[in-house]
């Protein structure tokens, strides 16, 4: 599927000068703030936002968000309440801890872009005190204008804001790549991870890092829900029936619930695991859009969800929009909880293989690059090598420069492993 630059929420576009891109934006900004025109090249999200921040009345000179932030006492009640405390230990185990020699900010913010945590290098975080990114500030939208945790939770998707890409004038130097976090139940944004720093932050593997982290965050609410470890106004009363999807290692998930189970057709699987992932449900014309590459196939998308309803009991299935009657988790859902608490033998034994490796659906593959990715990423930052020689053992693994790599590098010199490895590693770099 192509995207064009002009609609991207990515940053940076293939092959782009991160310097001659810089300099674009800043013309573009300045042409915004004198003209009201929003010139070419300037990506749709950044100018739509700025209309919006200009509309709201907020000051491009600016030194900061111009709401007043918690602070004290008040912060520390609101946050102890707040769900997002929640996931708070997942996020510390995947972005802070990795990345304390980083030059970057984690900051973990609330469903109105209320920064209720920050953490990351110190001196970093020192500067950002100058433009007001501290705990308790709000970057709402109509509070600091477009920045990536106010746009993200304005707009519900994940998305990166570039230099000058910011509203306010004095963030310019800033860039930062964020994410909202749903709630497993209603679907409904419930705060924001975000990433904030240098050029670096927005690269492409910055927001795949914040993507990751928010859906084994969003995996860890959902699991601490069904075990009512997570009380909710929404959360389902004791005793309330569940679903599980099994999707790794398997072409055709089986859902087993207390009426059933059921082994679905390839596309059914496609659309339960969806269903799984937006409790809020979807519809037809959205669930297309998950499917199918090229075109939206509203027609046989609804003939697809009549066989599936035939096929599945009344009370697991319901319409208008699709959705789970059952509030369903999936054994990715708890690889990535055992990731986040950095179990990761436990998660590496509970992945037998790629979640449903034969799709080629686009909303499966990024859903099944980025449990593969998380999974990498914690055996090579670990560096066990028991964990590693598993990995690479298994079937398709042995060409992973990555983490031959991490292997050799934790293997003792005398281990025999080490003449093997090297011999995988030079024939996966031809």
């Amino acid at each position: 599927m192509t995207v064009s630059y002009a609609t991207s929420y990515a940053a940076w576009p293939p092959g782009t000068d991160p310097d001659l891109l810089r300099r674009d934006v800043a013309r573009a900004h300045e042409e915004f703030l004198s003209t009201g025109r929003s010139p070419r090249p300037l990506r749709d999200v950044v100018r739509d936002s700025w209309r919006r921040s200009l509309s709201r009345g907020v000051d491009p000179e600016a030194d900061g968000p111009r709401s007043p932030g918690l602070g004290g006492a008040e912060l520390r009640e609101y946050r102890r309440e707040h769900p997002m405390a929640a996931v708070l230990p997942v996020v510390r185990s995947l972005l802070v801890e990795p990345a304390q020699d980083s030059d970057q900010l984690v900051a973990i913010g609330d469903e109105h872009a209320r920064l209720l945590w920050v953490e990351g290098t110190p001196g970093l975080a020192a500067r950002a005190e100058r433009i007001g990114f501290v705990e308790g500030a709000e970057w709402a939208e109509e509070a600091a204008g477009t920045n990536a945790p106010g746009t993200a939770v304005a707009l519900g998707r994940p998305l990166q804001i570039y230099a000058g890409e910011h509203f306010i004038r004095p963030v310019h130097p800033w860039s930062c790549s964020a994410a909202p976090v749903r709630d497993p139940d209603t679907g409904a944004v419930i705060g924001v991870i975000d990433l904030t720093g240098g050029d670096h932050i927005a690269a492409p593997h910055a927001l795949a890092l914040v993507r990751a982290t928010v859906a084994a965050a969003e995996a860890e609410l959902r699991l601490l829900r069904l075990r009512g470890a997570l009380p909710s106004a929404q959360a389902p009363a004791t005793g309330t029936a569940t679903a599980r999807l099994e999707v790794l290692a398997r072409d055709r998930a089986l859902l087993v619930s207390p009426y059933g189970t059921v082994e679905l057709s390839p596309r059914h699987s496609e659309i339960v695991f969806l269903l799984a992932r937006h409790p809020r449900g979807l519809g037809a014309d959205a669930l297309a859009a998950r499917l199918h590459e090229h075109e939206s196939a509203r027609v046989t998308m609804r003939a697809e969800m009549s066989r599936l309803r035939r096929l599945l009991d009344s009370q697991v299935l319901g319409s208008r929009p699709y959705r789970l009657l059952l509030p369903a988790t999936t054994d990715a859902d708890e690889v990535r909880a055992l990731l986040s608490r950095g179990a990761h033998r436990r998660a590496l034994a509970r992945y037998p293989g790629a979640l449903l490796p034969g799709s080629d659906a686009p909303a499966i593959v990024d859903a099944r690059e980025e449990l593969d990715w998380a999974l990498r990423r914690a055996l090579r930052e670990r560096g066990d090598a028991r964990l590693l020689l598993d990995w690479l053992d298994r079937p398709g693994n042995h060409d992973d420069v990555d983490l031959l790599q991490a292997a050799l590098r934790a293997l003792p010199r005398e281990s025999p492993r080490r003449p093997v490895l090297r011999a995988l590693l030079d024939r996966a770099r031809l």
